[in-house]
């Protein structure tokens, strides 16, 4: 009796020994990206605070080679050894995988860090790992739709991403249950050889992109609302979107502007997300969906795109993320300097070698020139000479000089980095400087209407402006905005006072009408008496700040009551989109790249021109 027992409590004390961890999830597929997964463990004995659930794809990456992680310590029941974290999971073309660690304060190593400058988890002790996670149709489903203008007025253009390279196409037509119209894809993708420098090109940082596929719908009707899938009968078909044409017939302009907006990530990973990003496209979604069917608009993002860096998947979040906007209306963009910069770059001066970093990620332009395919060739993977004589200096010079004004009252320019800013972007002011002497004339001279600046990740709004001083009126004195605010969450501090630098006192500059911290996005709208920026702030939806350029001359601050404008009521949203207008020039720029394209449109209207004159009014949020 007695040895029998020793035996049974020798046994038990064994299995208890060597008890491993155990980890399920549910559901074991998922249908598309966004699905989310439930992923459950027990049996973690003496939990740690620092104990985390590592996410892995494709599965066989290396341990310290994961796409994100959470910390157990999220699960509200951590520390009796058992929890469970939902995921949303984007899909990758590969299945997943989902590892857990132990990990305690006395191993981490201060020398490793992400770019938000937290210790990237140690894996020197794997408790278990879970079977593989698939997408039911993980390399064939197109995802990451987006759609473009070309530079034809009955065209759109629309992209996405397959796993494979087998022939796609568009179909397209004005009834929902007749896509009678098809249009071929071409695919193409880049390697991981095409890449300049990790991480882009290592095995942390690179992942499989598969293809990009980019069809153009032909032969479209004006201002007419069209049906479209992607795919192919063998391979499978996306859901059916919808979009509304352009309308060279009609006069107004509608459009939703920003810059460095990037992505949020449901997980940490070793570069920090952009978690405002998600009210940012939560808003404009909005707005788009207020609009009736027979109203097109476009999205132009100027600049710092994704903030992949070098980490290949962030685009796979972003384009998952933008996909319920850039597959209504033609999402645009101009590259910036987390798209392209590195030492190595061909345009690089000598008065701004300290300016290009290492801010790709080694990418150096390739993933952006691939998945985005603007008019007038934007989608080029570089920053070039904007100097006088240069490439872009010419190309803008004859582009301005080529604008018929009696038909386009109103000009745009955009562009990634700034020419105005009271932030304290030392790092740029070179660059600052010599684009007043350089391209400043050419805006003047050809009575440039806006210019839109992203780079400095806050709101700012000039007077009509040229060489850093005031005009009475916008012609030859462009009205400048940084519009920088989408979700990249660095901001720079505003200048200080010049004779005390290091005291923390901010004054704003008599020529900076309007200034702000809170994230957001501007929304123009445009006809042939007036131009219309409304600054709409993501912590409540509304506008923050409004300014009316008139073709007459005049700038107005403000409402023309005097009231901050509000939008979200059906009255509200009838006096923003239904007004009678005139077409819009706007040009694209990222310091040496610029594009042009037109958007046109026409709808009658209960609002009549206004004979006040430019007010200087004057705020500020932190």
């Amino acid at each position: 009796m007695i040895a029998v027992y020793s035996l049974f409590f020798f046994s038990f004390i064994i299995s208890s020994v060597y008890s491993k961890p155990t980890i399920s999830f549910s559901p074991q597929t998922l249908n598309r990206s966004g699905d989310t997964v439930v992923i459950k463990w027990s049996g973690v004995e003496s939990p740690s605070d620092l104990d985390w659930l590592g996410i892995y794809s494709p599965p066989e990456s290396r341990h310290d080679h994961f796409i994100g992680y959470k910390f157990l310590s999220d699960s509200p029941d951590w520390q009796s050894g058992s929890g469970s974290i939902s995921l949303p999971l984007t899909n990758l073309r590969s299945n997943y995988t989902f590892r857990i660690f132990h990990w305690t304060q006395s191993e981490i190593n201060p020398k490793r860090q992400d770019h938000d400058h937290n210790p990237i988890p140690g894996t020197r002790h794997l408790l278990t790992e879970s079977n593989q996670l698939n997408f039911r149709f993980a390399v064939n489903r197109p995802e990451q739709i987006h759609l473009s203008y070309t530079d034809n007025i009955n065209e759109m253009r629309v992209m996405f991403v397959t796993g494979g390279g087998e022939e796609r196409e568009a179909r397209y037509g004005e009834v929902k249950e007749k896509l009678d119209n098809v249009a071929v894809a071409r695919g193409v993708r880049y390697e991981r050889e095409h890449m300049c420098h990790a991480p882009a090109n290592s095995t942390l940082g690179w992942r499989d992109p598969g293809w990009t596929f980019d069809a153009v719908m032909k032969d479209l009707k004006q201002g007419m609302k069209y049906y479209y899938q992607v795919g192919s009968d063998l391979k499978g078909w996306s859901e059916i979107h919808s979009f509304v044409s352009r309308n060279e017939s009609s006069e107004e302009t509608l459009a939703f502007m920003f810059g460095d907006m990037g992505c949020s990530t449901p997980y940490r990973t070793f570069i920090r997300g952009e978690d405002e990003s998600l009210s940012t496209v939560k808003w404009i979604l909005r707005d788009i969906e207020a609009l009736s069917d027979d109203k097109p608009a476009v999205v132009s993002h100027i600049g710092d795109i994704s903030y992949a860096r070098g980490h290949s998947w962030i685009w796979d979040e972003f384009f998952t993320q933008i996909e319920p906007i850039a597959s209504k209306v033609p999402y645009h963009v101009c590259i910036g300097n987390h798209e392209y910069d590195w030492p190595m770059q061909p345009w690089k001066p000598d008065w701004a070698a300290y300016v290009y970093g290492k801010d790709s990620g080694g990418e150096c332009g390739v993933p952006y020139s691939v998945k985005f395919n603007m008019p007038g060739n934007s989608s080029e993977a570089t920053e070039t000479d904007f100097l006088k004589g240069g490439k872009q200096y010419s190309f803008l010079k004859s582009d301005l000089e080529s604008v018929n004004r009696s038909k386009t009252p109103f000009v745009v320019v955009q562009g990634h980095r700034p020419m105005y800013t009271t932030s304290r972007k030392i790092r740029d002011a070179a660059i600052r400087q010599r684009m007043i002497e350089h391209l400043e004339p050419l805006l003047v001279k050809n009575n440039v209407t806006v210019a839109l600046w992203g780079h400095v990740h806050r709101y700012e709004r000039f007077c009509p402006i040229s060489n850093n001083t005031c005009g009475e009126r916008w012609q030859g004195n462009p009205v400048h905005l940084v519009i920088g605010m989408a979700g990249k969450d660095t901001q720079p501090i505003w200048e200080p006072r010049p004779n005390h630098q290091d005291v923390p006192i901010f004054p704003q500059p008599a020529n900076s009408m309007y200034r702000g911290g809170e994230f957001g996005y501007t929304r123009l709208v445009a006809n042939k008496e007036r131009l219309t920026l409304s600054y709409v702030g993501n912590h409540d939806g509304e506008v923050h700040d409004v300014v009316e350029i008139l073709a007459s001359g005049e700038v107005l601050s403000g409402s023309d009551d005097g009231k901050e404008e509000k939008f979200g009521s059906e009255s509200d949203i009838a006096v923003l989109w239904y007004i009678e207008g005139a077409s819009v020039m706007v040009l694209g720029v990222i310091l040496g790249y610029f594009v042009g394209f037109f958007s046109r449109k026409k709808k009658e209207s209960g609002i009549g021109s206004s004979n006040g004159s430019w007010i200087q009014m004057k705020s500020e949020e932190t």
